[in-house]
């Protein structure tokens, strides 16, 4: 059962247990309480000792002997052990999560471009700010803003499992728990030296790394004591989206061409009469069409982030006497990730061209002349006459009454310096100490405090800045307007500058809990009632600290301005939880065991007026195992989640998100009135109307800010389930379960779907006066969602709504066929049957389950499994593992939404592949069911050695293409989803570990 009782005290390890069991009765009743009090660390590790002092059967993960947690608890755990992580050769926690059923994959190594160098985990696709990331039962210090917690800083070496529960883990774990939780669980009792090392390289050659663990432990005083240290050091290789055919070009999912960003080369600019003109490629002068070159940015980004890692975990504990234990836990990461995408440049930057500009051709002059508009004040375009226009190119400065200036908007890309790069250092550590024991022979006692801190400081290289591009502009010291090339080294160096942005968090703790037997129970029950009740104490600080170029959004490409934060709120918790046996040893009811929990948070957030509130979080829970090993289980709770730091405190600021079409592009507003007038008053000139581009890159601005007034969100969720061991069928185990999770209240914001349909979801309809339309805002000179004061506007709000609900299911099969030969399956699958969200109570309710979109953010697909299959020869293990994910598809409102603003808008073939761009292609519009195979061979080379070979995708399954612009630049890069379908293709590893 998943409660403070047997899985919170992860930290407890078998003090002073065996005495005060062997006092209550069996060996057996010795066992199991040393099992349930230690938590499932220790519990997983005594299971066989309980399994031999007593006539019960012992379910064994697949290739290990550790007890799975899923069959003794009332909630679902999914379970990943040491061997399978082993098998796996995996380098980070990240991409030992990305693969588990039931958990979507979030920000994390396989996308580069925004990932902040952090790896994130998202459970059940809600969100990876609603889940807690655990070590050992106890809260780690968030990386960022978010309080989402960097699965870099895990010590992979010292695992011994991961669970995962679903649900219903807040009263245990925080009220913030609304998804689960994740928690790892390290080796405990460790004696001994183990070094391990890993490396792995793809089939084409690249994207090597490497990983060595260093762990030694001893026990001390007749086992009184232990101590353990481990030291590992990673680093991986980039892997370049160039290197893979089906990315080398950036393809555009609506039209089905190559395509790309529209901050190409040479440069465009915007003229007032007709809009966005490109130079010709030989620089002399403007193109005669408002289409452009797109720039092909793929073969700069990549598929694996390059990373380097070096990481120290110490845990000791020390037996004073038979009352009194003490122990603590340190953790230290320095962590280097670097981002690298294409080359920085002008990115719809607001400028002014001076007509004297010495590398202005006549004839680019003389566009500019005509086209522009020299004296706004006025209404009306006001250009300048050919005599105007000849004696403002020899006007020698600012004070000549000749001198004139052109407002245009302007995108360059700066090809001739070089990617953009960003280095992410994250220096961390936490620490715990506490003490433990026993208050009686059946109640303990727990107190324990913790620190951490998390610093992230990024350094920003190859940038160009936009305050040095406009001087650059007016004092013609750069050439702007040549063919590529044009601008020199020496030009270069003078328009660039690197800018640093720090992140820092940091989380104290302190908790105390009592926990243990009462001593008394119910007539037709032989245990007693168990319980445990506590209180805990957090701080959460947060701070984004930006130099001057950042905070400006001075930097070319740098996605928006990073603003200085400060934030910080704490909270005080009373816990407590019961768990009744009712039943026990009836016939058709050989135990029926209830439970419940409480937990009541008081939180105070560190702003004017102390804004503060208070939340219940409860559970109720049950198990009934019926006979012949069948069970039946549920639980029902309600949770809440407070909001974070950037929730409360970011302030107004513009970035970018994913945006594939703009209703107001091309000519569709001049055959529109509605339309015209709508975008007219978002802020696109009327010189611009009907020249208006699709969104650059499938890519807008937005607008956010969070709110000190945000209150907490709700959770109610229940899962009930069907836990399998018959007697028959020795060496099976199964678990059936199904969830509901409902969160109202929802911290939330818009996603551009429903910022686009708000205003424009019936086009003919659409009115110039309503406020979901007039809150978007357009550049004046090309009339697009970018630029200064551009962009779609997605606040954050409590307005929001998410649930989702589905099916786990495990299945675990062993035997022996003789002493040297065994054979072990296991089966690890989830259906998600829906997973939807609204943004308002008046928006749509989103479903995307099985979809792809803007609006969907990472694949969720409806069906996703791993099975492993393992077969033992004497000292090898052959093992195979098969990874599936159902078909998905292009999200229907998506599609309904673009089909109907297609056909009103005349575009031509709009139910087929539209060279236009105003439909998705056809040829992308699916992703078939995926099968991924993984082999490996362990071999038993010695009592200390043994070596692990591996291949990955060995049928060297490629990704599905789909386009660049079809969903969340977070997720879909490449022309594909890279974090949930194989990018790398074939690859090869080797580990070898050596114990003593």
């Amino acid at each position: 059962m998943q409660s403070l009782i047997k899985e919170g005290l992860t930290t407890v390890t078998n003090f002073n247990w065996q005495r005060r069991a062997a006092l209550k009765g069996s060996a057996a009743t010795a066992a199991l309480t040393i099992a349930l009090l230690a938590g499932p660390a220790a519990y997983a590790q005594d299971s066989a000792a309980a399994a031999g002092a007593a006539d019960t059967e012992t379910i064994v993960v697949t290739g290990s002997l550790i007890k799975n947690p899923n069959l003794e608890r009332a909630m679902p755990v999914s379970v990943t052990t040491a061997s399978d992580i082993e098998l796996r050769a995996t380098n980070n926690a990240e991409a030992i999560l990305r693969e588990i059923p039931g958990v979507v994959p979030s920000i994390g190594s396989a996308v580069n471009n925004g990932n902040g160098g952090s790896s994130f985990v998202n459970l059940r696709g809600l969100g990876s700010n609603r889940n807690l990331v655990l070590l050992d039962g106890n809260r780690l210090v968030p990386a960022d803003l978010r309080g989402q917690f960097d699965l870099n800083n895990i010590p992979v070496a010292l695992l011994e499992r991961v669970d995962v529960l679903t649900g219903g883990a807040s009263t245990t774990y925080g009220a913030d728990a609304i998804s689960g939780v994740v928690n790892f669980i390290t080796r405990r009792d460790f004696s001994g030296v183990e070094l391990s090392a890993n490396t792995g390289i793809t089939q084409k050659g690249d994207g090597s790394n490497f990983r060595a663990d260093l762990t030694i432990g001893t026990n001390l005083d007749d086992g009184r004591g232990n101590v353990v240290i481990s030291l590992g050091y990673q680093e991986v290789d980039p892997v370049y989206q160039g290197a893979r055919d089906f990315s080398v070009f950036n393809l555009d999912s609506y039209s089905g061409i190559v395509g790309g960003s529209g901050t190409s080369v040479p440069t465009r600019f915007t003229l007032a009469r007709i809009g966005t003109r490109q130079m010709n490629q030989a620089g002399t002068d403007f193109s005669g069409s408002s289409l452009y070159a797109p720039y092909n940015f793929n073969p700069w980004n990549i598929f694996q982030t390059p990373f380097k890692r070096f990481n120290i975990y110490s845990a000791g504990r020390y037996e004073i006497n038979d009352a009194v234990e003490v122990y603590a836990r340190g953790l230290f990461s320095r962590n280097s990730v670097s981002t690298i995408i294409a080359p920085s440049g002008a990115f719809a930057l607001s400028v002014q061209v001076p007509m004297n500009n010495p590398y202005l051709t006549a004839a680019q002059r003389n566009a500019f002349c005509v086209n522009s508009d020299f004296n706004p004040n006025v209404s009306g375009i006001q250009s300048l006459t050919p005599a105007e226009c000849t004696a403002a190119a020899t006007a020698t400065g600012s004070n000549d009454p000749n001198y004139r200036q052109a407002s245009s908007t302007m995108w360059r890309r700066a090809t001739e310096f070089g990617p953009r790069v960003s280095e992410f250092i994250t220096t961390y550590f936490d620490y715990t100490g506490g003490a433990r024991g026993g208050i009686t022979d059946n109640i303990d006692w727990d107190v324990s405090i913790a620190y951490g801190e998390s610093e992230n400081r990024q350094t920003q290289y190859g940038y160009w800045l936009n305050s040095r591009v406009r001087s650059a502009l007016l004092d013609g010291s750069v050439n702007f307007f040549g063919p590529e090339g044009s601008i020199t080294d020496a030009m270069n160096q003078q328009l660039t500058g690197n800018s640093t942005v720090s992140t820092g968090t940091s989380l104290l703790q302190a908790k105390g809990m009592i926990t243990g037997d009462s001593g008394f129970g119910l007539p037709w029950a032989a245990d007693g009632v168990s319980f445990a009740v506590g209180t805990e104490y957090r701080k959460y600080t947060a701070k984004q600290e930006s130099d001057l170029l950042s905070q400006a959004n001075d930097l070319g490409g740098a996605g928006g301005a990073a603003p200085n934060v400060f934030g910080a709120y704490e909270v005080v918790e009373g816990i407590g939880e019961i768990l009744v046996p009712v039943i026990q040893d009836l016939p058709g009811v050989q135990s029926l065991t209830v439970g419940g929990g409480i937990r009541y948070s008081s939180y105070s957030v560190d702003a004017p007026g102390n804004p503060s509130y208070n939340t219940f979080t409860w559970k109720g829970e049950a198990t009934w195992d019926i006979a012949a090993g069948f069970k039946v289980r549920g639980n029902y709770a309600h949770a809440v989640r407070a909001p974070n730091i950037y929730e409360l405190f970011y302030p107004l600021t513009t970035g970018l998100t994913s945006l594939s079409l703009d209703p107001c592009a091309g000519e569709a507003p001049l055959n529109n009135a509605n339309l015209y007038a709508v975008c007219l008053a978002q802020g696109a000139s009327a010189e611009v109307i009907g020249n208006i581009g699709q969104p650059s890159a499938a890519q807008a601005n937005a607008t956010t800010l969070g709110s000190v007034d945000m209150k907490p969100e709700s959770s109610d969720s229940w899962t009930v389930g069907l836990v399998a061991q018959p007697d028959f069928l020795p060496g099976f185990s199964a678990t059936l379960d199904y969830y509901n999770i409902k969160i109202k209240n929802a911290i939330t914001a818009p996603t551009p779907g429903d910022a686009i349909s708000a205003c424009f979801g019936n086009i003919t309809a659409s009115s110039a006066t309503d406020t979901a339309c007039t809150v978007i805002r357009r550049n004046p000179g090309s009339g697009s969602f970018d630029g200064d004061a551009a962009g779609l506007y997605l606040p954050i709000t409590n307005s929001g709504q998410l649930k989702t609900d589905g099916i786990d299911l495990t299945m675990n099969y062993s035997t022996q066929f003789s002493d040297t030969v065994g054979l072990a399956l296991g089966f690890q699958g989830n259906w998600t049957n829906s997973s939807k969200f609204k943004s308002i109570p008046t928006g749509l309710d989103r479903e995307c389950v099985g979809y792809f979109s803007v609006n969907c953010a990472s694949i969720q697909p409806e069906f996703s499994f791993n099975q492993r299959t393992t077969l033992s020869v004497s000292d090898l293990d052959f093992s195979l593992n098969w990874r599936y994910i159902s078909s998905v598809k292009f999200e229907p409102q998506q599609l309904a939404d673009d089909l109907e603003a297609a056909t009103e808008l005349g575009c031509p073939d709009p139910s087929g592949t539209d060279p236009d761009g105003c439909m998705v292609d056809e040829r992308f519009r699916n992703i078939g069911a995926a099968s991924y195979f993984d082999f490996s061979l362990r071999a038993n080379i010695n009592e200390n050695l043994i070596m692990t070979f591996s291949a990955f995708n060995i049928f060297d399954k490629q990704p599905k293409v789909v386009g660049a612009s079809v969903g969340s630049t977070s997720y879909n890069s490449g022309n594909v989803y890279p974090s949930t379908y194989d990018a790398l293709g074939r690859r090869f590893a080797i580990t070898a570990r050596l114990r003593f």
